[in-house]
């Protein structure tokens, strides 16, 4: 069996270990003045920031799974579940910016006093947590859709509560409390956008769409270019996981004298050039009936 090194997806257990703790500890931290306060809008932020949590969780999940090794059942192993892991994660964001919307359109059509210093303050320990949390994964968030999903989550909860600071300083400064829900939608229009785009990958992904950075049509060319390939076909590329690719393909090769040589070239071009780890290559002869996949 071949496996793969996965020091990458290790390191950041700690970070996933990190943050829920973090982020569980703010949490008790609101239920406690949000009682002790009789605040109903803290113990409201506490089920919100539940989320948090949850996501980190999903996204730790789908990252151990892709660990486990493959099986005679499961011969990808569990590769998809980081796929699996981000789609969920962009939906869950997805779910939680709407009815943060929703809370923010009520607001703006009946505004609220201000909360007070200790919502700003609470909401300023946020921006620390939920920041510091998004740090954990920043370096991982262009290989690993699953960390960018979690990236995502933390930073969009970040800005949500640096929103709630800024806004609530300004309203206590100018008196105007439309300010609030104004800045809240602002913040979570662009938040939206990058929600979407992190589930539309995701999506693909689980479709097994070609993977973000990959150009089909350079791969065929590619292959179309090698010495003694007359013709491609029946080309197939597909993530395995948010952070491995594969390819198949057929190739028309009249002279099989260099198959072996080509096959090693192969691998290691697909691999450099174009980060697709695992081809498979059926070649065929001139005037040889072509495989029929099913």
């Amino acid at each position: 069996m071949h496996e793969h090194s996965h020091t990458h997806q290790t390191r950041y257990d700690v970070a996933f270990i990190a943050g829920v703790a973090l982020n569980t500890a703010f949490i008790a931290v609101e239920v406690i003045f949000g009682l002790a306060a009789g605040s109903l809008a803290l113990l409201s932020d506490a089920g919100h920031n539940l989320t948090d949590v949850a996501a980190l969780l999903i996204a730790w999940l789908a990252a151990w799974l892709t660990r486990r090794r493959r099986t005679q059942l499961r011969t990808y192993g569990w590769r998809k579940a980081s796929i699996l892991g981000a789609l969920l994660n962009a939906a869950l964001l997805l779910v939680v910016v709407g009815i943060l919307v929703y809370e923010a359109i009520l607001r703006l059509a009946r505004p609220a006093p201000v909360q007070g210093a200790v919502m700003m303050v609470v909401a300023s320990i946020g921006v620390v947590i939920n920041s510091l949390t998004a740090m954990f994964f920043f370096h991982g968030r262009r290989q690993d859709l699953n960390i960018r999903a979690a990236f995502i989550h933390m930073a969009a909860d970040a800005a949500v509560s640096l929103g709630v600071v800024v806004a609530g300083a300004a309203i206590l400064i100018t008196g105007w409390t439309w300010l609030d829900p104004v800045v809240s939608l602002v913040i979570l229009a662009l938040i939206l956008i990058g929600t979407s785009q992190l589930f539309r990958e995701a999506f693909d992904l689980a479709m097994d769409a070609v993977p973000a950075g990959i150009d089909p049509r350079a791969v065929h060319d590619y292959l179309a270019a090698l010495p003694g390939v007359i013709e491609v076909h029946d080309l197939h590329i597909w993530g395995m996981s948010t952070t491995e690719a594969a390819l198949t393909a057929h190739l028309v090769k009249p002279d099989p004298s260099t198959d072996d040589a080509l096959i090693a070239q192969i691998t290691h071009d697909l691999q450099t050039r174009f980060r697709i780890g695992h081809p498979t290559i059926q070649w065929e002869r001139p005037g040889q009936p072509p495989v029929v996949p099913h």
